[in-house]
């Protein structure tokens, strides 16, 4: 059985007791049916910190975070790529599956995951050099089919790299750079040098090797990577919001990461063939063992039609122990899946509710709605992409497309156990442009703890202001902090970019995804070409970009390096849905001023924002995160360039 673990790896006393409470469970019936949390093994823990080696080990963790960075300081990492054999809980057969599965691991473990297609978490300081050396142990691709003669057509299933998705890092040489293969039998160390300004926040890192990134990312090689900040806002400068968000007791809010994985697992028969049973899902006979190993398990509807379940830290259906009522909770979420959308929500469920298990569709739609009745339950976002917000937004419905990031501050007012919950949605709110009928993803067991009375927001906002004024330093950044939060939550002192002005910007740039007859997915009516570049850029720039997409689909809009900002977005009709979104879709909903690195670009509409091209040169890519979008040419090359000083750009040296 693996213990629980503290946001740090270390046994917790409490965690102990709650998974004592968890083991117990097991014994206890209700109606004559096992309750849902029934099994031990099913509680959702943090995927483990990867082991990291630090130079100068700082006195104390807080130390180690001191404004303005730690220049000089270095840390290492060594992950292995290779298969992993575990199991994925079914919900339909109430049996665990084997599955095989490329994935990150952590070469320094002492001890193997409890959940090996999750990778490990990686855990950054400002200021610091990071390098992480990659092993690729995946035997040689067939030399007959690899490379093919078709870039966009996937190809080289086990040739790899590595993205550090969200990070403001460079993307040449062996920093954040896409564009080299580490193939078969390769050690390559790629080298983050993060800047000592770097915003604190939540990111996550993946595969991304053109022809094999859905597949591999499918498959579990995607992690956290989150950057710990400790400096504090000044009148000049902002600060990291990780100061503010602690509890009387000098300790953070509780941490939740929340790595949310579709793992499209499929067994096939003796012609290679994907198995159905009688109702088309994915089936898998005993003794079989489940695997992602073709671009057949990827498409328009191929998620809902396989019957596999999304996972939370490679749990399927797991319980969130040791919540307290009134205790503020950090949920720290990733959507790390290929294509399908989320839509989180969490609601209070009914006592004695029966296990989910060996149901119908049609059930499982009826179990939620008799479990799991009532108003959802307010959420707090507080950080899009892992970069701050202006203001905490509150919102019953968190919408997450394959590549989004959301730092929810969540506050749980009654004793009990709760469901979360993806809902239902219309076409035009989702990926594939379908009809999405509501999941269930696990549960969140809270514990007797401070009242908080009826208006949880008014709550919140007492412990945060009562949280600036210990932490905040005295005179007028405390004045500012606590001002700013008392009137309505406002988190101006911790911005981490200033807003992008109309008198800022020096150009304009426009793009449009489309998939056309073929099928061929495009940008600007080209399939991606590794030897072309799309764009050149001037160092020092700000442009406008208009993004569209054709009737074809929605299309999340990724670029590396710079993140954007949101002017507006416009819907068929000409209207700006950023402030207070649509009638029957929230996911553009007070996104007007945010920073983003990853935004969905519905079809007809048009998406404007702003982005600076700063301290960083040469090449990188931008392009749909539905991955096997990206694998099939609907990516684009982009350089920045030096200016010449004559109104010009400095020439590539290819």
């Amino acid at each position: 059985m693996t213990p629980i673990r503290d946001s740090q790896g270390v046994f917790c006393g409490a965690n102990r007791l709650l998974l004592a409470a968890a083991v117990t469970l097991v014994a206890i019936q209700v109606g004559g049916r096992p309750a849902l949390a029934q099994r031990a093994e099913r509680i959702v823990t943090p995927p483990p910190l990867a082991q990291i080696q630090r130079t100068r080990p700082a006195v104390s963790p807080r130390a180690a975070l001191v404004a303005p960075g730690i220049s000089g300081r270095e840390a290492s990492l060594d992950l292995n790529i290779d298969y992993s054999d575990a199991t994925i809980y079914n919900p339909d057969t109430d049996k665990d599956d084997p599955v095989r599965l490329r994935s990150y691991q952590d070469a320094r473990a002492t001890a193997p995951p409890k959940v090996p297609f999750v990778a490990p978490t990686i855990e950054i300081l400002p200021g610091e050099t990071v390098r992480i050396k990659l092993h690729n142990k995946l035997k040689p691709d067939d030399p007959n089919t690899c490379p093919g003669p078709d870039v966009n057509k996937p190809h080289c299933f086990n040739r790899t790299n590595l993205h550090a998705h969200g990070l403001w890092v460079s993307p040449t040489g062996n920093s954040d750079n896409v564009l080299v293969s580490i193939n078969p039998g390769v050690v390559f160390e790629y080298e983050y040098n993060v800047p000592a300004d770097h915003p604190a926040g939540t990111f996550w890192y993946h595969t991304h090797l053109h022809g094999s990134t859905a597949l591999q990312v499918s498959s579990g090689m995607a992690g956290f990577l989150i950057v710990r900040g400790d400096r504090l806002p000044t009148m000049d400068a902002p600060g990291d919001i990780d100061t503010l968000l602690t509890d009387a007791t000098g300790a953070v809010f509780t941490p939740r990461p929340v790595l949310l994985q579709q793992i499209q697992y499929a067994c096939r028969d003796a012609q290679g063939k994907i198995q159905e049973d009688g109702n088309k899902k994915y089936f898998c006979n005993d003794g079989q063992v489940g695997g992602i190993e073709g671009y057949d398990q990827f498409g328009p509807g191929t998620w809902p039609k396989s019957g596999r379940y999304t996972t939370i830290n490679g749990e399927v259906m797991p319980v969130f122990p040791g919540a307290q009522v009134g205790r503020i909770e950090r949920w720290r979420i990733a959507h790390a899946g290929v294509r399908d959308s989320v839509l989180l929500q969490f609601k209070k469920m009914r006592d004695n509710a029966p296990r989910f298990a060996g149901l119908t569709a049609a059930q499982q739609e009826n179990w939620i709605a008799q479990n799991c009745p009532g108003d959802p339950l307010p959420e707090f976002a507080f950080a899009a992409d892992g970069l701050t917000r202006g203001q905490i937004v509150q919102r019953t419905t968190t919408v997450l497309q394959p590549g989004y990031r959301e730092d929810l501050l969540m506050v749980f007012p009654e004793a009990g156990n709760y469901c979360v919950i993806d809902d239902n949605a219309n076409e035009s709110t989702t990926i594939n442009q379908q009809i999405k009928s509501r999941k269930f993803l696990g549960s969140v067991n809270v514990g007797v703890g401070q009242p908080v009375g009826p208006d949880l927001k008014a709550y919140l906002q007492a412990q945060l202001v009562a949280a600036a004024d210990r932490t905040m330093p005295a005179g007028p950044v405390r004045q500012k902090v606590h001002g700013d939060l008392a009137n309505d939550l406002r988190l101006t002192s911790f911005i981490p970019h200033p807003d992008i002005g109309d008198n800022e910007k020096t150009g304009t740039q426009t793009l449009e995804f489309a998939i056309v007859s073929g099928p061929k997915f495009e940008v600007d009516n080209q399939p991606y070409k590794p030897d072309r570049i799309d764009r050149t850029l001037r160092l020092g720039g700000v442009d406008e970009w208009t993004l569209t997409a054709n009737a074809a689909a929605n299309h999340p809009f990724h670029i590396h390096v710079n993140p954007f900002q949101v002017v507006k977005i416009l819907n068929p009709q000409g209207q700006d849905v950023s402030v207070d979104g649509e009638p029957n879709d929230p996911q553009y909903a007070n996104l007007k001023g945010a920073w983003k690195d990853t935004l969905l670009v519905k079809s007809n509409y048009h998406v404007v924002m702003r982005t600076r091209y700063q301290r960083y040169i040469g090449e990188f890519v931008l392009h749909c995160h539905i991955l096997d979008h990206e694998d099939q040419g609907m990516m684009q090359n982009v350089r920045i360039a030096i200016p010449d000083g004559a109104g010009g750009l400095t020439a590539s040296h290819h």
